[in-house]
């Protein structure tokens, strides 16, 4: 019989980060013979027959339906009854229900199975949110706490979190490719507009008002016809301001997803990615795979990226990326190839199921 894993989250099947991740453990448990299945607080990809939805899970905003809602923890430990393996994705790593990281926490602390707690962000990193995580992560004895950069890796081993790894993020080099016309038309972009996808929520770390900025300048050294176009949607409270910004903005703003991933990079000439902190920051990979120049804010983390070799432009320096744009295409052609091919040694998919294994195997995790 296959060995079960039990992928808990606040929400999964969505967009978000935390969701795009969580859907590439659970493919990659599957490739290491696991059987898994999903507990969330909200599944938004229309779910699967086995997956449990425990609505006081779900993310907990200000004023929200789940604030201060208990949490049946009998109901949470009846989801992850006979699983041999319990991933907590970022639900006990971030106080964004601080009710339901707590219930997850005791259930998990007298579960026969192994856990793993895996950290996109931890609380400490979040200014507005450090006060409410004096209890996260949670300290479970045996239990395996794997991060997704080597900075957060360092802050928990600070913190007495011994035995702590890193596992990035992974990415299919070799996506499909997107349709470019069908979704400029969807979003009515004149086929001479030079679009500027920013492919986050809109929230205020992802920093559109130095997006905007960017566009700006760039627009004006281009001297072309530039759209900024933020995938969004605006959450945490920051739709007023984004409304604000839109309408002061210099130039066009578009706000809306595309049908998936790969048509949004296919319909846009050029990545903004002016987030002043990310766990990782996918749309710099992303990016490379869908061969578009990027250009990001140096957020802390991007370091770590680069130091495989990658390359991504600055939002500090536009007059840089102008002259790139300008370059003839057999140069950023090489450009994109040699980026493709550094990224291919770190952060490919297929690499995915093996550095899982070999992290459960250096933790003592040889048998299920």
């Amino acid at each position: 019989m296959a060995p079960e894993a039990v992928v808990v989250s606040f929400r999964l099947g969505g967009a978000d980060g935390v969701a795009v991740e969580a859907r590439k453990w659970d493919w990659a448990l599957a490739e290491l013979g696991f059987e898994v299945r999903r507990v969330a607080g909200a599944i938004e990809d229309g779910g699967r027959a086995d997956d449990i939805v425990i609505p006081e899970l779900a993310i907990d905003e200000p004023g929200g339906a789940q604030s201060g809602a208990p949490v049946d923890e009998a109901a949470v430990a009846h989801a992850l009854d006979g699983a041999d393996l319990v991933v907590v994705d970022n639900l006990c790593s971030l106080p964004l229900n601080p009710e339901a990281a707590a219930a997850v926490a005791r259930v998990v602390a007298s579960h026969k199975g192994r856990v793993v707690f895996r950290h996109h962000d931890l609380p400490w990193q979040r200014r507005h949110l450090a006060h409410l995580g004096a209890d996260l992560p949670p300290r479970v004895p045996g239990a395996l706490h794997a991060t997704i950069n080597l900075r957060s890796r360092r802050e928990l081993e600070a913190r007495g979190f011994s035995g702590a790894a890193t596992i990035h993020n992974f990415f299919d080099l070799d996506p499909p490719p997107g349709d470019r016309a069908g979704t400029r038309a969807h979003f009515a972009f004149p086929d001479d507009a030079f679009v500027v996808l920013q492919p986050s929520r809109a929230i205020e770390r992802k920093n559109v008002p130095g997006a905007l900025r960017f566009s700006t300048h760039l627009a004006r050294m281009l001297d072309r016809d530039v759209r900024l176009w933020v995938s969004g949607p605006a959450e945490d409270g920051y739709a007023d301001t984004l409304a604000r910004v839109i309408e002061h903005a210099e130039m066009p703003v578009t706000l809306g997803r595309a049908s998936n991933v790969t048509d949004a990079y296919a319909a846009c000439d050029l990545v903004v990615f002016p987030s002043t902190w990310e766990g990782f920051g996918n749309p710099v990979i992303e990016s490379i795979a869908a061969r578009r120049a990027c250009a990001a804010f140096p957020y802390p983390v991007l370091a770590e990226i680069q130091a495989a070799g990658v390359r991504c432009f600055s939002t500090e320096q536009p007059d840089v990326v102008a002259r790139f744009l300008n370059e003839p295409d057999a140069r950023r052609e090489t450009y994109f190839d040699v980026n493709l091919r550094r990224a291919a040694l770190s952060f490919a998919l297929e690499d995915l199921p093996g550095t899982i294994e070999q992290t459960f195997c250096t933790h003592g995790w040889t048998a299920w």
